[in-house]
């Protein structure tokens, strides 16, 4: 299983976010291939809404970072997003990652190969608001066309990894390996669901009617998407 993980933060052993991930990768990725990417030195810019990329992504000013994340996204069958809490909600630098794909939700010029990935999204707070950062993250999730979206959200009541108890240490670890093997199971099996086929048609009839940016209804006749073809 390839995967892509894209760390919230430079952190590593201090990170709850980054540990957690790593026993994931651990029991998820075997010999193959895992593309590591730390924010904000991976991307370091905010969107600039210039709206380049709406007309095609690869004018867009920070194509150059992109550009690897992107193609290691692609290759992959997992991607893996990291967030710890900051006010209830992901780092602005996570934000700042997710604006420059505005381009690939549903609405505008999805990629076909989202329809058939797994997604994985680690959350963890010292005190509370996981659920909204996790919402954060999955809301480009499903709006990119990926129906097998895994959230794992802890409140670890510890400011570091290092401060976290013994107790809820050996309570993630089986929880972590349950969902691995959940994930791997659906490995193989990956279909869209009925509510991504749903927004799939709804966009698809709003290329159709109302053909809001030229450069969108093109993307779409040429994937031959508003005409019999579809993504899965």
């Amino acid at each position: 299983m390839k995967i892509a993980v894209i760390y919230a933060t430079q952190r590593k052993s201090k990170s709850s976010t980054y540990n957690i991930a790593q026993q994931f990768i651990q029991h998820l990725s075997d010999k193959d291939t895992v593309a590591e990417f730390f924010l904000p030195k991976s991307m370091p810019n905010f969107c600039r809404g210039c709206w380049n990329c709406f007309t095609d992504y690869k004018n867009c000013p920070d194509y150059n970072y992109l550009k690897p994340i992107l193609e290691a996204m692609l290759e992959a069958d997992l991607l893996v997003f990291t967030a710890p809490v900051y006010v209830y909600h992901v780092p602005g630098q996570v934000k700042a990652f997710l604006d420059h794909f505005g381009y690939q939700w549903m609405p505008h010029q999805p990629r076909k190969e989202m329809f058939s990935k797994q997604a994985l999204l680690i959350s963890t707070a010292a005190g509370a608001g996981t659920k909204s950062a996790l919402k954060d993250l999955k809301d480009s999730m499903t709006f990119w066309g990926i129906s097998h979206i895994y959230t794992f959200g802890i409140n670890l009541h510890a400011a570091d990894w290092d401060k976290v108890n013994d107790k809820k240490r050996l309570k993630m670890q089986k929880d972590i390996f349950k969902l691995s093997l959940k994930i791997k199971t659906e490995f193989k099996n990956v279909k869209p669901s009925l509510k991504i086929k749903m927004l799939f048609y709804t966009m698809r009839l709003m290329q159709k009617k109302l053909k809001f940016n030229p450069a969108d209804t093109q993307y779409w006749e040429t994937q031959g998407w508003l005409g019999k073809e579809r993504p899965w």
